[in-house]
């Protein structure tokens, strides 16, 4: 069986939700399609299948407009085409309201004539006219089996008012509904375009290096090893370390943060940073495709695919929407006739008409993947990296977050500030003896005692070193110059039956032990990260009703920390697997009524990261396997990152809950007025067309903070 390929496309000419969904639900029940998943607000077809180009042929079976081109190819052609359609159709459009303006200027001057039946004429031009897409639309679905859509309730509502001789009605009900739907058209492409530019961070070309000078090329063609010129003001076209110069470069577009920071030779840089000052020669250290900023692009437009369970329901309620107004639209007009005396059925069929025409779901369906969409990209922004709406909803039930200590909440960046050997020991031997049992460690706290030992000059030599091992949790073993040197925590010791005068520590300490006798202790600091006071603040001040910290560092150190912060509860002493227990009975005392977040720095963190309801992954900028393990990538290591995140995410929701109530409000007060007879179609048609912009604008208020 062959093994299925993952592609993405652009789709043209998908301009309605409802066709978004056919076409993701026909290619979904194809045989050889493991998945498909079609975006409105970002135009796009995902398709997971062993041949993926196959496969979307069969949207042309679908949809016939919808055109498919491969994602990232230009999209100039299609531009100046959506252009010239758009004249066109505003050319119709007034050609249509020209006549309907004539017919009612001159309809008193046609009867008394005695030529009256150039009034229907007239109309019926002008209604083919101004309809012909909406025709076209409904006939290709209806050879397709589907019989209700917007374009059907149209249709139905517009025949009718012409059957009953409401011919300007219908005729400006046409035209209305058709202008509306442009202006949506505008406002949707748009907001695709604010969107868009809010992550214009793709760097266009390269200087690259050649025997002759710097030669202007594709990021895509340059490859790992090879040296390119950044001059002041340009993007960073491909992560890189820095061989030659000294700049500041602006980060915002991939952090959200406007201070720029210094660089140098052997920093480095990454795609989509901005060069503000010297000129910068950079080595490549990865192709573009694993660039940061490709990444991050692909990440925010893949965010899109997994929809939160409003949008999921929205969809399905649409489907059933249409069906379920054209059968109320027929009781409205027969029913009242039937049954009462009195009752003409003109009257009453006019009023069912008005019922069609302001149930139209265009507000709902368009606006809230919209809303979610702007949501997504308001937060990529900030340098917050939503991985789905699903996320931002789950963002916005947030009750309880739950940080990593080291790293997250503090600097990470450890330093030995007091050395006490035990008896028979120096400062010097003890360091020399924590140095070379550290010495093949990638840990921080490792680092920190490898420096200590240069600058008190030990004079460690790592040929005599000759096993290590570490063990999770506690610290290392090593065999170091004929000793056996145990390097580690109080449990490390205790475990080991190794008597110490002192438990008991306000901050980090490494216990260290030779041939099992105890040979002391070095004290080590770790300072509280600038904004992680603010950032406990901002979270209650978003509704956060618990914060919480698992570490695996000592409790006096872990209690002196949380009573810096003014965080609820603390868990110590906890070995990686520990924490993923501790943190299920925090979201299971959280309660069903909120979700539980979990912050770490990094791919460390990762099994609590996947248990969390959210997992954040803090501080992950160029680090692939962090991005692959959280549901939100915060770009820097700043706390308050994650009271934005929960404030981006609750806005959202409040805006696509505005939408909602919006819609379903305004249509019920039409539909009752419309019932009742005190609401015309041209009232109905201003509440379809209105409710729908209102909405679009509303959505777009998420990308201004408002």
């Amino acid at each position: 069986m062959a093994r299925a390929k993952t592609a993405r496309f652009t789709l043209r000419n998908l301009d309605c939700p409802a066709c978004a969904d056919k076409i993701e639900q026909g290619l979904r029940r194809l045989e050889g399609v493991d998945d498909a998943r079609v975006d409105f607000a970002s135009l796009t077809l995902r398709v997971s299948a062993a041949d993926p180009e196959r496969v979307v042929k069969e949207v042309g079976r679908i949809e016939p407009s919808v055109q498919v081109v491969p994602g990232g190819q230009e999209e100039t052609a299609a531009g100046n085409e959506a252009r010239k359609s758009d004249t066109r159709r505003q050319a119709v459009l007034l050609a249509a309201s020209i006549f309907l303006l004539a017919i009612e200027l001159w309809k008193g001057a046609w009867l008394r004539a005695s030529v009256p039946v150039l009034e229907p004429v007239l109309v019926l031009g002008a209604y083919c006219m101004a309809g012909l897409n909406v025709f076209r639309s409904a006939w290709r679905n209806l050879r397709r089996g589907i019989v209700f859509d917007e374009n059907t309730l149209m249709i139905i509502a517009t025949c009718g008012a012409l059957f009953i001789q409401a011919y300007a009605e219908a005729l400006g009900v046409m035209i209305f509904y058709k202008t509306g739907e442009m202006l949506q058209d505008r406002a949707v492409d748009s907001s695709r375009r604010s969107i868009r530019g809010l992550l214009a961070a793709r760097p266009d070309w390269a200087l690259l290096e050649t025997g002759g000078g710097f030669e202007k090329v594709a990021p895509e063609t340059v490859a790992t090893g090879q040296t390119i010129l950044v001059r002041p003001g340009d993007k960073v076209p491909l992560d890189g370390e820095i061989v030659r110069g000294s700049s500041r470069l602006d980060t915002s577009a991939l952090t959200g943060e406007p201070v720029p920071v210094a660089a140098g030779a052997g920093d480095r840089v990454l795609a989509g940073q901005i060069n503000l000052s010297g000129a910068l020669t950079v080595r490549v250290t990865r192709p573009f495709r694993e660039s940061s900023v490709a990444r991050i692009m692909d990440l925010v437009e893949n965010a899109t695919a997994n929809k939160a369970r409003t949008e999921r329901f929205i969809t399905t309620f649409a489907r059933y929407y249409t069906p379920a107004v054209v059968l109320a639209a027929a009781v409205v007009a027969a029913a009242p006739p039937l049954l009462m005396d009195g009752q003409h059925f003109r009257t009453w069929l006019y009023r069912a008409l008005v019922l069609l025409v302001i149930s139209c779901p265009c507000a709902l369906v368009i606006s809230i993947p919209l809303g979610y969409f702007a949501g997504i990209g308001k937060a990529s922004r900030r340098g917050v990296l939503v991985k789905g709406s699903n996320f931002i909803d789950a963002l916005a039930a947030a009750r309880a977050v739950v940080f990593d200590k080291t790293g997250t909440l503090t600097q990470g960046v450890f330093e030995v500030n007091q050395v006490v050997p035990a008896e028979g020991f120096s400062q010097t031997r003890l360091l020399e003896l924590a140095a070379a049992a550290e010495y093949r460690c990638g840990h921080p706290i490792a680092a920190s005692i490898l420096a200590a030992c240069r600058r008190a000059g030990c004079r460690m030599r790592p040929e005599l070193l000759k096993q290590h091992l570490e063990v999770a949790g506690q610290g290392v073993l090593a065999d170091y110059d004929g000793h056996r040197v145990m390097v580690g925590n109080d449990r490390m010791l205790r475990s080991r039956a190794i008597d110490h005068p002192r438990c008991s520590f306000d901050t980090t300490v490494v216990h260290v032990a030779v041939d099992g006798r105890y040979a002391g202790h070095l004290v080590i600091g770790d300072r509280l990260k600038p904004d992680a006071v603010p950032a406990m603040a901002a979270l209650r001040r978003q509704g956060i009703t618990r914060l919480a910290m698992l570490t695996g560092d000592n409790h006096r150190a872990a209690a002196a920390v949380a009573r810096k912060l003014g965080i609820d509860s603390f868990h110590a002493d906890l070995l990686p697997e520990d924490k993923v227990a501790v943190f299920r009975k925090i979201r299971q005392a959280a309660g069903a009524g909120g979700r539980t977040v979990f912050v770490g720095d990094g791919i460390n963190d990762a099994p609590v990261i996947a248990a969390a309801d959210v997992g954040m992954a803090m501080g992950a900028l160029g680090s692939d396997a962090a991005i692959e393990a959280a549901d939100v990538v915060l770009m820097t290591g700043s706390p308050l990152k994650v009271a934005e995140a929960v404030g981006i995410a609750r806005r959202t929701r409040r805006v696509v809950r505005q939408n909602i109530a919006l819609a379903f409000t305004i249509k019920a007060f039409f539909i009752a007025m419309g019932a009742a007879g005190l609401a015309t179609m041209w009232e109905a048609v201003f509440a379809d067309v209105g409710t729908a912009l209102l909405a679009l604008f509303n959505s777009m208020r998420i990308l201004r903070g408002l």
